[in-house]
C-alpha cells in the first residue's frame, strides 16, 4: 500500500492510504459476513481509509439510512480496531422519513440537524470523534456561513477532526473556505466527487440543480485542487459502477461526448500492454495524474477488492500515461 496526507494543520492531517474503501452497501446490499471480509482484507492490505455516510442506504429497504455506519461501528468493535483507521462519514442527505429522499425531504445543513447527525453517526460508529466529516449535499435553505461555523465550532470542540465537502458547485466550495479563512475557523480540505478517466458531462442537469451536474469532478473543481495545495480530491464511482468492463452495465448519456470512444480505445490499448485490467489502469491514471485523487472503490467480494488493489503498485509508463491523456 501507498499513503499519502490529508489536512494542513500539523495538529489534524492524517495519513491514509491512496485508495479509499467505500462501505455504501456495506449491511443493506451487502450482508455482514462479506463486509466484514472485505473489510479485514482491506485492513490487512494497507488500507486505513473507509468511507460511508449516515444516509447510506436508506434507498434499499425504505428505511432513512444508517446501516453503513452501523455495520463499520460492530466491526470496529469486533476487531478491536481504534485511531488507526481513518472513518469518513457525511451528513446532510439523510431523509427525514422512510420512503422519502434526499431531494424532496433531506436533514440539510442547518445547525441544529448538523448536531443531531453527528451524535447519530457518532453512536452509530461507536466514536467519540469523527476522522472526516462532508456536508453532503448543498442546503439552499440555509445560508453558507451557518454550516461554515457550525462545522468549525465541532473541530474546535474536538469531535471531529477533518472537514470535507460533496456534490456542491466550486463556487460554493470557495465561499464556504472563505469565509472560515476570514473567522479563523477550520474549512473544508477533503472534496468527495464523482471523477474518473471518462468524465461526465456537465451541460446536462442535474438532480441537484437545473444548471448541470455539480456532483461531478468539472475543470473547475479540478483547476482549485491543483492551486490550492491543501485540498485532496477523493474521487467516488471511479469505475463508473463496473461500466468499463460489463456489457450490461452501458455507460449512460452522463458520458456521450465526442472523446470518449477514443478513451475507451486507449484505455484497452494500455491495459494490453501493461498486462493490467482496464479498471486497473482507470485507478492508476487517477493516482499518478497532475491532479492525483483519492479512487474511492466499492466492492462486494473480496476478489472485486483485489482488483483495485492492484492497482496501487501499477506505475504507467511515460508513453502509456501520455497515450490515455492524448485521448
Amino acid at each position: 500500500m501507498k499513503y499519502r496526507t490529508i489536512g494542513a494543520d500539523p495538529a489534524r492531517r492524517r495519513e491514509v492510504s491512496v485508495l479509499s474503501l467505500g462501505a455504501m452497501l456495506f449491511g443493506t446490499v451487502t450482508d455482514e459476513k462479506t463486509s466484514f471480509a472485505i473489510l479485514d482484507r482491506y485492513v490487512e492490505a494497507g488500507g486505513t481509509f473507509v468511507d460511508t455516510s449516515d444516509n447510506y442506504a436508506f434507498w434499499v429497504n425504505g428505511t432513512v439510512g444508517g446501516e453503513s455506519e452501523t455495520l463499520l461501528g460492530n466491526w470496529r468493535r469486533s476487531r478491536g480496531i481504534g485511531d488507526e483507521i481513518v472513518i469518513a462519514t457525511k451528513l446532510g442527505a439523510a431523509p427525514l422519513a422512510p420512503g422519502t429522499g434526499y431531494i424532496d425531504n433531506p436533514e440539510g445543513l442547518s445547525a441544529a440537524a448538523i448536531r443531531a447527525a453527528v451524535e447519530g453517526s457518532k453512536a452509530r460508529l461507536g466514536v467519540e470523534r469523527l476522522d472526516v466529516l462532508y456536508a453532503h449535499i448543498p442546503d439552499p435553505k440555509v445560508e453558507l456561513a451557518q454550516t461554515v461555523r457550525e462545522f468549525g465550532a465541532l473541530v474546535e470542540e474536538g469531535t471531529v477532526g477533518l472537514l470535507g465537502v460533496s456534490n456542491h458547485w466550486a463556487w460554493q466550495v470557495e465561499r464556504a473556505r472563505a469565509i472560515a479563512r476570514a473567522e479563523g475557523l477550520a474549512g473544508y480540505e477533503v472534496l468527495q466527487y464523482q471523477h474518473s478517466y471518462l468524465r461526465h458531462r456537465t451541460d446536462l442537469a442535474g438532480e441537484l440543480s437545473p444548471d448541470g451536474v455539480c456532483a461531478t469532478a468539472d475543470g473547475n473543481l479540478l483547476s482549485m485542487v491543483r492551486a490550492e495545495r491543501d485540498l485532496t480530491l477523493v474521487a467516488y464511482s471511479p469505475l463508473l459502477g463496473g461500466a468499463y468492463v460489463r456489457g450490461d452495465k452501458p455507460l449512460g448519456a452522463g458520458h456521450d461526448h465526442g472523446s470518449r470512444e477514443a478513451r475507451l480505445t486507449a484505455l484497452r490499448e494500455v491495459a494490453e500492454s501493461s498486462g493490467a485490467t482496464v479498471n486497473q489502469v482507470v485507478l492508476a491514471w487517477m493516482l499518478g495524474a497532475d491532479v492525483p485523487a483519492v479512487p474511492l472503490v466499492g466492492a462486494s467480494s473480496v476478489a472485486q477488492l483485489e482488483e483495485s488493489l492492484g492497482a496501487v503498485d501499477l506505475e504507467l509508463t511515460e508513453e502509456e500515461r501520455a497515450r490515455l491523456n492524448a485521448a
